[in-house]
């Protein structure tokens, strides 16, 4: 990649955030409703438009801060409500209402590659449209990869901790749920030690390789 100036930078990570964080938090709302639990539709969250899920922290600032200081963008949208009361079997379809953010990023993920391929076509003869397809997509790839992979770890209140609470025995959920309000901290511990990166670095190498090679990207 070319060195990219930061509104080059902006401008080619906004998209790709936006749709990220978005149709994560709408695939969980959409599958809910699918299991019983109307209570995102019924809040206005199942949309597309990205002023209903933005958090003024996770979507605008924190990324903003990210792409300055570090030249990679990660955020997060408010959390779409999903009262797992409603739904038909709590414990199971919960797991699964979890499951379905991180599968929208892999899917997100091979569509933005898709997308890069078409690019690297149009290079040669639209270079001017087709250079900024490319870098788009390789941020569009990355942040849901990203994405995919964090929201896996089994902690909560992220995905893969929803799924370890919904597996476990009522006990032992109980217990996990108690360790909730210090997740943020024990996050960022993680992430300043640099064993955030250890734990998450290898899955996302190998998932970005294999959509790579899948697509047949450089």
């Amino acid at each position: 990649m070319l060195e990219l100036s930061l509104v080059q930078k902006i401008a080619i990570w906004a998209l790709p955030v936006l749709f990220a964080i978005t149709l994560h938090e709408v695939a969980h709302g959409w599958v809910a409703s699918k299991f019983g639990d109307q209570t995102a539709r019924l809040s206005g969250r199942l949309t597309l438009n990205p002023l209903k899920h933005i958090d003024m922290m996770g979507t605008i600032i924190v990324p903003l801060l990210m792409l300055i200081s570090t030249g990679f963008i990660f955020g997060w949208a408010k959390p779409v409500p999903v009262d797992a009361r409603n739904l038909h079997n709590p414990r199971r379809d919960m797991a699964i209402v979890s499951l379905a953010g991180p599968v929208s990023n892999l899917i997100m993920a091979m569509m933005w590659a898709g997308f890069g391929k078409l690019g690297i076509y149009l290079v040669s003869t639209s270079a001017w449209f087709a250079v900024p397809m490319v870098y788009m997509a390789e941020a569009g790839v990355m942040i849901n990869v990203v994405l995919a992979v964090l929201n896996c770890l089994p902690v909560l209140p992220l995905d893969g901790g929803r799924v370890l609470a919904s597996i476990l025995p009522p006990r032992m959920d109980w217990y996990l749920s108690r360790i909730e309000p210090y997740s943020f901290f024990i996050l960022v511990i993680l992430m300043i030690t640099g064993v955030l990166s250890f734990i998450i670095s290898p899955p996302i190498i190998f998932l970005v390789a294999g959509i790579s090679r899948l697509f047949g990207l450089p």
